[in-house]
């Protein structure tokens, strides 16, 4: 028996995440209505939003997509959607009341990052009645364990709370065949202050000064691209920029180097979650050093370089991992186990399978 399961996209749903993710579940067809054709085996329903505004994290929250009564509650067994503040949160909430007013067996699964109780976008209108619209949603599926925490905090069932975190490609994302012994640091991100790519090149320029060699390779597109195509322009900065990258070059990208860094910093109303970056660079063999932010600690394991938000710490940990082949051999070789054996994708979209079966 196959779960049908409608997921209802964000305007700006990035690529093999969560939809993705759903689609992988065993005996799971899930249909999406999105901007974009998404990626997978999945029935796409083309859409439409309504979007007041376009600022990078309201961007995805405050946008209705066009087309959700439309869809024939018989048809399906759930319907999903990320984040309980999302406008589309509250669209799936509502056309599951409807759905069940008529008679129908549709549940509701709402996925959630979110790691800051005292949200601030919760008590602001019309986020705060996405979130109250979906209380009594069937299954809250936590990819981290502080969104669990983040949900108990604000008063919602911990009966209807499954923590499954995410997964990654290990069969796409694996180490190098040989390891790499220049000091190449690679940074694949947003190119955004809250990622810190600004932080990472003036950390960059103090690590050449006790390794001169060191290059810096950027891969992504962003606010602050201006800042990366300078610093690539002038030969004294070892910086190298390679754009934007599809999904099936950041695998190799990743190869190319021989530790991965990124600078999270909070804004006002986020702080890092997990960062799947981290797993996918992990997943490669490389270690991470990267400032503290958030609970990004629970993708980071011990062995890597957690720092304090300070270009000159930052700097610190880079220069004593290139300095150091043999640590980052082994750091590297521990990153690649943890993940196979903690992030496998196939593993960790059978345990969202079994979440959803919890309330079947």
């Amino acid at each position: 028996m196959t779960r049908e399961l409608l997921w209802v996209s964000l305007p700006d749903q990035r690529a093999r995440r969560e939809v993705y993710w759903m689609s992988r579940m065993p005996q799971t067809h899930v249909t999406a209505l999105a901007r974009e054709a998404p990626d997978g085996e999945i029935t796409w329903v083309p859409t439409t939003y309504t979007r007041p505004i376009k600022r990078f994290i309201e961007a995805g929250a405050f946008a209705w997509a066009r087309g959700v009564g439309d869809q024939d509650p018989a048809a399906y067994d759930w319907v999903a959607s990320l984040e309980l503040c999302s406008l589309v949160t509250g669209q799936a909430s509502r056309w599951r009341r409807a759905a069940r007013g008529r008679g129908g067996r549709v549940r509701q699964a709402v996925i959630t990052w979110e790691n800051l109780p005292d949200q601030p976008l919760y008590r602001l209108p019309p986020y705060q009645q996405a979130v109250d619209s979906c209380r009594d949603a069937d299954l809250l599926l936590c990819m981290v364990d502080a969104a669990r925490d983040h949900l108990l905090a604000n008063g919602f069932d911990d009966e209807r709370i499954r923590v499954v975190k995410p997964g990654v490609d290990t069969t796409a994302f694996t180490p190098p065949t040989e390891p790499i012994a220049e000091p190449r640091v690679v940074f694949c991100s947003p190119l955004a202050p809250n990622k810190g790519i600004d932080r990472v090149l003036d950390a960059m320029a103090i690590v050449r000064r006790s390794v001169p060699e060191a290059r810096l390779a950027v891969a992504g597109r962003g606010p602050l691209q201006g800042l990366v195509e300078a610093a690539a322009a002038d030969p004294a900065r070892g910086v190298d920029f390679v754009g934007s990258l599809p999904p099936a070059q950041v695998p190799g990208f990743l190869r190319t180097g021989a530790v991965f860094t990124t600078a999270p910093r909070p804004t006002w109303k986020w702080t890092e979650q997990l960062g799947l970056a981290y797993l996918e660079a992990m997943a490669c063999g490389l270690p991470v050093v990267t400032t503290v932010c958030g609970t990004n600690d629970e993708a980071v394991s011990p062995g890597n370089a957690l720092v304090a938000d300070d270009v000159e710490a930052l700097a610190d940990a880079l220069v004593t991992m290139l300095q150091d082949p043999a640590r980052r051999a082994t750091v590297g070789a521990a990153n690649h186990a943890h993940v196979l054996a903690e992030h496998d994708l196939a593993t960790q979209c059978a345990r969202m399978g079994a979440a959803f079966a919890d309330f079947e």
